[in-house]
């Protein structure tokens, strides 16, 4: 029965997502850490709006050379020595962050925690693509963005139970970033090599193995030939290929979709939740507890994802997100400027959390790591994510600097409208990718 019909191994498929998607929990972290660190770190280093931006958004320096670094890796020695290098300099970051004795120092190690995270936001969800089947390869990408949400969550929570320890309760919450580093160094030692990057490199046989070890000898047989074919002609490729005309619609589509999940101001209240619960009144411990709730909706709705992302699909999934905060943004705008009580403000905080993390925030993920061709997929994902961490510095960065001039109520005029343009764009310009396999999508690609 399995020569004719394709069967998977999903307990070694999932297990192996899992681990990959470890990568996604110290990305996660570095979102929760800032937020809970910030009230120390103002007092610590006398920051003002604009340090406040700059120190904040020097993670997403780092993850963009991260990013650029990863591509190179990835392409030349494999997914897994990117993911195993992506954990050592997360790990030495994190006690160098703790350690720190100046703002200088404190940039300095900030940059290199994102190099860290930049290669495996990268690299987590192309390897998790490659060695998922079509059928579940949504659902399995968009554990990477669970991982991301618990890394907040459970960030968040020890942020709160720290924040007594007083003014050097920074360095704890940075320093126990070591601890998920070296649990995914560990877990990434035991993964396979993808196989796709396997067959690229001439490992065929290798690629083999592990594909034997994912599904039935025709699921074999079909990635394998699938992978050759397209493949064809990838040797001659150079860095410029993402710019060629055939791929240049995946390449726009996806650099578009990762700008616009950070433009749409979403991470603004996982970075600054203290910032706008302050500006309307909450203690020091309310505005923890915040960041709690923040965490806790994030992982609901991106179960909630999870469970829908290979059902409804990944473009009404976008369409409902970008629309939903756009909406969300306009009246959290309005009670901000209002001074409403913190339970409104805190209601539409949260309502804005959950429409993210059900759309945008996993979705834009499993998009990039699937849209482009095998033969560019490590250049065109390093450009698109590259890019989704340049719009996220400029969102950090300016948030505080914003909010200081116009009021913390003023940015979210400007992500509503950003939203509805988002809107726009995947209405018009983005098509369904659920169900298909990697090289079906890239036929229809060259067709079209």
């Amino acid at each position: 029965m399995n020569d004719t019909k394709e069967t998977f191994n999903n307990t070694y498929i999932i297990g192996i997502s899992f681990i990959s998607a470890l990568g996604g929990y110290l990305f996660g972290f570095d979102f929760a850490v800032i937020a809970g660190a910030l009230p120390f770190l103002r007092t610590e280093f006398a920051l003002t709006s604009v340090m406040e931006g700059f120190l904040t958004g020097s993670l997403a320096l780092g993850c963009i050379v991260g990013c650029l670094l990863a591509g190179g890796v990835a392409e030349k020695y494999g997914r897994k020595p990117g993911l195993i290098l992506a954990a050592a300099i997360f790990a030495v970051s994190s006690v160098g962050i703790a350690l720190s004795q100046g703002l200088n120092y404190f940039l300095v190690m900030r940059f290199a925690a994102g190099i860290g995270v930049g290669m495996a936001s990268m690299l987590c969800p192309m390897y998790i693509a490659e060695v998922s089947p079509a059928a579940v390869r949504g659902r399995n990408v968009a554990i990477n963005q669970l991982t991301v949400v618990l890394g907040i969550l459970f960030t968040n929570l020890i942020n709160y139970f720290l924040a007594d320890l007083g003014p050097d309760a920074w360095r704890w919450m940075f320093g126990l970033g070591t601890v998920p580093s070296l649990v995914f160094l560990i877990g990434v030692m035991w993964l396979p090599e993808s196989p796709r990057w396997l067959v690229k490199a001439g490992k065929d046989a290798k690629a083999k193995i592990v594909l034997n070890k994912i599904g039935s000898p025709k699921f074999v047989d079909d990635t394998l030939t699938a992978i050759e074919r397209s493949l064809a002609g990838a040797n001659k490729q150079s860095i410029w290929a993402v710019f060629d005309k055939a791929v240049r619609p995946a390449v726009l589509v996806g650099v578009t979709l990762a700008v616009f999940q950070q433009f749409c101001g979403s991470n603004v209240l996982f970075n600054y939740a203290s910032t706008i619960f302050k500006s309307a009144g909450s203690s020091l411990n309310e505005q923890l507890l915040e960041t709690i709730s923040i965490g806790g909706v994030n992982l609901i709705f991106t179960l909630l994802a999870m469970w829908q992302v290979d059902k409804l699909g990944r473009r009404p999934l976008m369409l409902i997100g970008a629309l939903g905060l756009s909406i969300s943004f306009i009246v959290l705008a309005i009670l901000l400027q209002m001074h409403a009580p913190v339970i409104l403000i805190s209601t539409f905080v949260l309502l804005a959390i959950s429409v993210y993390s059900f759309s945008l925030a996993p979705v834009t993920w499993v998009l990039i790591s699937e849209i482009f061709p095998n033969k560019v997929r490590g250049t065109a994902s390093t450009l698109a994510v590259v890019s989704l961490w340049g719009a996220f510095f400029i969102l950090v960065f300016t948030f505080p600097i914003l909010a200081e001039k116009i009021g913390t109520y003023g940015p979210f005029y400007l992500y509503a409208v950003i939203c509805f343009l988002g809107f726009l764009f995947v209405k018009y310009k983005v098509k369904e990718t659920k169900g298909q396999t990697l090289e079906g999508l890239e036929d229809n690609l060259i067709r079209h």
